[in-house]
């Protein structure tokens, strides 16, 4: 891996912090590339109170010098505003799981005495630090002209219908609503049954697609398991609380197909080798093929509900109902940023990986040479091949 970053810091401490490793020297970085997306986290509709109370600013601590990384790792701080509520006040004991939160399974792994450090670390809080991670890996993408963006395609039982909808269309009507879905008439819709929901004291999940723009071929690899891009897309996706399923393209009406109709056939149209549909979602074998990458993720609804849930109180062993925590109703439309950063922080890792290289100015003389979808870019020779030549065995 070219790329990695890391995260720490709970729900309610001080704050959280994020570092980045592998980033090349020259890429120009600061708090304004960071504090846009983490302010459309922070906003969507269905956001719980603690919205309110957050105004996250990204510090860059290292990594940075005169504006452009150096090559070290980058160092974020993010405060936490809620920090000054709990600092240095005795806080009731959580005994109660909540089914579907981490609450029993991280008792259970670590001992816990209380069950709250398992869900102070496990809150969906900590993905403002991926997102700074994703806003920079966005950004170095940018620099070669790579797009990733996300909108909501379903919530509840509510689908949008975005067929007539080009992908950066898409992508751009995305933030003229608060539940960042780029069909209007759906996106009322989905007002509306968040607001019934909020009514219900209950919570609703759905579905973000994330689309990459402009990709180049050849990023992954079939070579080996574990460098697969649409494995690694997997693993980072699946990685985001509450996202229980993933896809790349359609691989779920994929599955209900006959294999002549599963697929993307390939066309010649100038020099250039294209696909006319999207159903492998950009991804072969393995590997990048130039055209647009797209990724749906399923989100659960929110564990936590203003309607009790049956537990067991883990102190009495008694049986009891849920105590409620501050969350969520509808986390779906602020799970875009999330995914988008974990979507770029895998591309940009696969994108370095590929070009090699320690700044900014070598990667994209780098990248200006790579092949595409090109005829001229392909080397067959149309000669027969021996592949193999066994060597005489010993009688």
């Amino acid at each position: 891996m070219t790329l990695r970053f890391f995260t720490a810091g709970e729900s309610h401490g001080p704050g959280l912090m994020m570092i980045l490793e592998g980033l090349p020297a020259g890429l120009q970085v600061s708090a304004e590339i960071i504090d846009p997306d983490l302010l459309r986290r922070q906003t969507g509709y269905g956001a719980g109170p603690r919205m309110k109370i957050e105004r996250d600013h990204a510090q860059i601590l290292s990594g940075v010098m005169e504006g452009k990384t150096i090559g070290s790792p980058l160092g974020v701080l993010i405060h936490n505003q809620d920090h000054t509520r709990w600092a240095d006040k005795p806080i009731a004991a959580f005994t109660t799981p909540r089914p579907g939160h981490v609450d029993l399974a991280a008792a259970l792994k670590y001992g816990y005495t209380d069950l709250r450090p398992g869900l102070e670390r496990a809150s969906a809080r900590e993905t403002a630090a991926r997102v700074a991670a994703g806003a920079v890996c966005k950004h170095l993408l940018s620099q070669f002209g790579i797009q990733v963006g996300g909108y909501v395609t379903a919530i509840g039982s509510l689908q949008a219908d975005l067929s007539r909808l080009a992908l950066p269309e898409r992508i751009q009507l995305a933030e003229s609503n608060p539940v960042r879905c780029p069909d209007p008439a759906a996106a009322e819709q989905m007002l509306a049954q968040i607001e019934q929901i909020i009514h219900q004291r209950d919570t609703l999940g759905g579905v973000v697609e994330i689309a990459a723009l402009r990709l180049p071929p050849g990023l992954g690899s079939h070579v080996h398991w574990d460098r697969r891009l649409e494995a690694r897309l997997g693993a980072a996706v699946l990685s985001v609380q509450a996202i229980k399923g993933v896809e790349i393209g359609d691989a779920f009406e994929n599955a209900r197909l006959p294999g002549s109709q599963a697929q993307d056939a390939i066309y010649l149209q100038g020099e250039n080798l294209v696909r006319h549909t999207r159903r492998a979602g950009g991804v072969e074998g393995g590997i990048s093929t130039g055209e647009p990458l797209i990724v749906r993720a399923a989100m659960k609804p929110i564990a936590t509900t203003l309607t009790p849930q049956d537990t067991v109180d883990l102190a009495s062993g008694e049986q009891t109902p849920t105590r409620y925590e501050r969350s969520d109703f509808c986390p779906v439309p602020r799970a875009v940023p999330i995914l988008e950063a974990m979507v770029a922080f895998v591309l940009a890792d696969a994108l370095l990986e590929k070009l090699g290289g320690d700044d900014l100015a070598t990667l994209q003389e780098r990248f200006a040479r790579l092949p595409q979808a090109r005829l001229g870019d392909l080397h067959l020779d149309s000669r027969e091949h021996t592949w193999w030549r066994d060597e005489p065995r010993d009688a």
